[in-house]
């Protein structure tokens, strides 16, 4: 299959990559910026010397929740006139099918009652980065109605793993743990330790959004996510109980949201019926390899921090959401 990724260079995009790769596709990335369409034909067309990609996985995005705040109409630009931009790029290259990733950060605030969500649950954002995904979504129904053009929304919760942006919660907290283990220091800051995520490993997450390319169903949004919620306070925990030396958790109010959701569940039957998916890679390793990850880094400082434009669903350090 001729697969062609946009934001490839971001935490999720690069095990994306990877993946691909392994499953034998022929994989072709697409550097242009998103919200210049000529740059981004340019490439769809040039991608794969005159063939058509079999699959696009649109990952590009402004995903930092805190940064939508401080400048929403650049998070709009970005996620829905960005999003805009690749699906009328993909349906000039012809491409068979379109991953656009969104988000949990859709659904926003949802009562306990209405644990887990579905995909039938309302969109209501409280976000600036939610009501752009939601947007994006939009622009993503228009185009498979209105243009015909094969578009699948992958709705990812939090995920992690390693080469995780600091940016995010659980790779924030690793990286101030292997931090202090360098400097001795026992202090780890944190935010709000309340929020409770569903999170799933990055490996896992990259192996949904290619089996949703291969078999999910035309104009669908699919919730990608284990089923089951932990609260950050545990995962905290867990890496603090993980550090070479005793520390201690300590609250920093800068860390906090302007905004925060109390709990983020979702359900992912509806991609299990469709594609067979279940998670696969346990918390606990996850948690290992992204501490490893972290110590290898501040070990080698030259080491790319992860991130960039392609971080699929957003967080903060204080709290947590999709990390791409």
């Amino acid at each position: 299959m001729r697969a062609l990724v946009t934001g490839a260079t971001g935490f999720v995009g690069r095990h994306l990559v990877a993946h691909l790769a392994a499953a034998g596709d022929e994989v072709a990335v697409s550097e242009a910026e998103i919200t210049e369409p000529g740059a981004l034909e340019a490439d769809f067309q040039g991608s794969f010397e005159g063939s058509r990609p079999d699959a696009v996985y649109h990952l590009a995005a402004q995903a930092d929740v805190r940064a939508s705040f401080a400048d929403p109409a650049a998070t709009l630009r970005v996620n829905v006139e960005g999003t805009f931009n690749v699906l009328a790029a993909a349906r000039r290259a012809g491409a068979g099918r379109v991953v656009v990733v969104s988000s949990a950060d859709v659904y926003g605030r949802v009562e306990p009652e209405s644990l887990p969500v579905d995909e039938s649950c309302p969109m209501l954002p409280v976000t600036p980065y939610g009501a752009s995904k939601a947007a994006a979504e939009m622009v993503c129904l228009q185009a498979g109605l209105g243009r015909g053009l094969d578009v699948i929304r992958a709705r990812a919760f939090n995920h992690l793993g390693p080469g995780q942006s600091d940016r995010f919660v659980a790779a924030a907290l690793a990286s101030r743990i292997a931090a202090n283990e360098r400097n001795g220091s026992e202090v780890v800051r944190v935010g709000n330790l309340q929020a409770r995520r569903d999170f799933t490993d990055v490996r896992d997450v990259v192996r949904a959004y290619r089996l949703l390319a291969t078999d999910g169903e035309a104009g669908e949004a699919y919730n990608v996510c284990r089923g089951a919620a932990r609260a950050v306070s545990e995962l905290a925990e867990a890496l603090i109980a993980r550090a070479r030396h005793p520390m201690r958790l300590e609250a920093d109010g800068e860390l906090l949201r302007p905004v925060d959701v109390a709990e983020v569940r979702g359900d992912p039957s509806k991609l299990h019926d469709a594609a067979g998916w279940r998670p696969e890679v346990p918390l606990e390793q996850t948690l290992d390899d992204l501490l490893d990850d972290w110590r290898c880094r501040l070990a080698e400082p030259s080491r790319s921090l992860g991130g960039g434009a392609a971080a699929a669903e957003a967080a903060g350090v204080g709290t947590a959401e999709s990390g791409r």
